[in-house]
């Protein structure tokens, strides 16, 4: 055989070596490429559920929660320490029901924090209340560590003894009784606390004591 054709055949048989080399890399690429895509795919699914999850939730924790309406005051004499503590509370606007066994009312003197949480041996309903809010029966005297529930409005009777679930339009009074938790609440003392929710926003209390107690019932928020 001549040179020649030696090495046009050395040529042919390196351009078929070259061929094959570029087809198992294109092959290899092809590959990477897909598997990349299909990471790339899952991954990008991944993050719009969770996004989808995390935007659901903040709108839930947005939307939902607590409203504090109203704190008001008791003291026996109207010139003595407060001695019990009524806070109407109702559902945020768009709230679905929030469990008030679930609840949590935390308040503070500004030198003493106690938290509370519900009794269902502490319930009165609309209709035995009678006009009065503030009897002494409607507040849990033996135990300084729970609020009782007064039921002011509930149409659909979502507010059971023991199961208290509140919804739109649903208004009701936490009881607390403030002479067993902190010996009373005197003048010019500030109170900060929360009624917390199982979730969503907690209702805010936060309010200063007047300089004198002129009379039974006090405005405090």
């Amino acid at each position: 055989m001549k040179l020649n054709q030696k090495m046009i055949s050395l040529k042919n048989k390196d351009i078929g070596a070259i061929g094959i080399g570029a087809m198992i890399v294109f092959i290899a690429m092809v590959l990477v490429a897909g598997i990349a895509a299909s990471v790339l795919i899952q991954t990008s699914g991944r993050l719009e559920t969770q996004a989808m999850k995390s935007g659901s939730e903040t709108i839930y924790e947005v939307a939902t929660g607590m409203q504090v309406e109203c704190v008001l005051g008791y003291n026996i004499s109207g010139w003595g320490n407060i001695s019990r503590l009524a806070i109407e509370v109702r559902p945020r606007a768009g709230s679905k029901g929030i469990d008030l066994s679930e609840t949590v009312v935390e308040l503070s003197n500004s030198t003493q924090k106690n938290l509370f949480t519900y009794n269902s041996g502490n319930f009165t309903d609309t209709s035995d209340i009678d006009g009065d809010i503030f009897r002494w029966n409607f507040y849990p005297w033996d135990n300084d560590t729970v609020f009782g529930i007064m039921v002011l409005e509930d149409a659909d009777d979502s507010v059971a003894q023991e199961n208290p679930i509140i919804n739109s339009g649903d208004h009701v009074m936490l009881t607390i009784n403030i002479t067993k938790a902190f010996g009373g609440f005197g003048t010019r003392l500030d109170v900060s606390g929360q009624v917390i929710p199982e979730e969503g926003s907690p209702g805010v209390i936060a309010f200063t004591t007047p300089a004198a107690y002129n009379d039974a019932v006090v405005n405090l928020q």
